[in-house]
């Protein structure tokens, strides 16, 4: 009798398992460059090992247990079958002559489904790198406006002037002293939306309760492979270690009772 409790005891456990594992997809709709040369989609995506992509981004998400995939078009139906949807930098028509803007139908999907718990990340970019005026209407239905200016400018390698180590006490900034951003776009906020990380007024991570979800921005892409570790970075910026608790916090948040 007790080995069949037992049993059912790594069966239950296992099923529970599978069941709580993450699934996080990756938008490759309304970021849709394509390399010239081979005409192969890249720029921000988990299939990039280049200095442009996320492929070690991918690998923290993937080493945490979470099973990662990419998203070619955001209906209501495909973002059920995650529980945490990034979307960066959408493309203006210098990167992509036919753009695939946020539209209302899918503001209404990812509002749907961001209200029922998920978990959405909008990673943007500076002017004139990024789509606003369809970005922020997705955004502005959770308390969020992406400006359109370009702050924390770096000059050739002044890696200083992308400093940041005044840092709060978030859980995206668990162990974690100085971390680079450049060329960054702030945000305004209202409602229920509250600021991650500031500096001299100015608004550069946010984050905005939603039903049973959770939004998440930044006004850059940030942590891709350029500015994770230090091929190019000095060895007292923690970037890769601030990626490791971002990751962590939008795994957490999906965990609802």
């Amino acid at each position: 009798m007790l080995r069949l409790l037992s049993l059912y005891t790594v069966i239950y456990l296992n099923a529970f398992t599978a069941s709580a594992q993450v699934n996080v997809g990756l938008d490759n709709w309304f970021n849709h460059e394509t390399n010239v040369k081979t005409g192969q989609p890249y720029h921000y995506l988990w299939s990039d090992t280049a200095s442009s992509g996320y492929s070690r981004w991918g690998k923290i998400f993937t080493d945490k247990g979470a099973k990662i995939s990419q998203i070619n078009q955001p209906a209501y139906q495909e973002l059920a079958k995650i529980q945490i949807y990034i979307i960066v930098d959408p493309d203006t028509t210098s990167e992509n002559p036919n753009p695939n803007y946020i539209l209302p139908q899918d503001v209404k999907a990812i509002k749907k489904w961001v209200k029922k718990g998920g978990v959405l990340m909008i990673l943007a970019n500076d002017a004139p790198n990024c789509e606003f005026m369809h970005l922020n209407q997705l955004a502005n239905t959770f308390g969020i406006n992406f400006n359109h200016v370009s702050l924390h400018p770096v000059v050739n390698k002044e890696w200083e002037m992308g400093a940041f180590s005044n840092l709060p006490d978030h859980p995206v900034f668990k162990n974690v002293s100085k971390i680079y951003l450049k060329e960054i776009s702030s945000l305004t906020l209202t409602g229920k939306a509250t600021p991650v990380l500031t500096e001299n007024g100015n608004v550069f991570m946010a984050e905005s309760k939603f039903g049973k979800g959770l939004v998440f921005t930044i006004g850059d892409p940030w942590i891709y492979n350029e500015y994770m570790d230090h091929e190019r970075l000095p060895a007292d910026f923690t970037n890769r270690a601030a990626a490791e608790s971002l990751t962590d916090y939008l795994i957490q948040k999906t965990k609802r009772k």
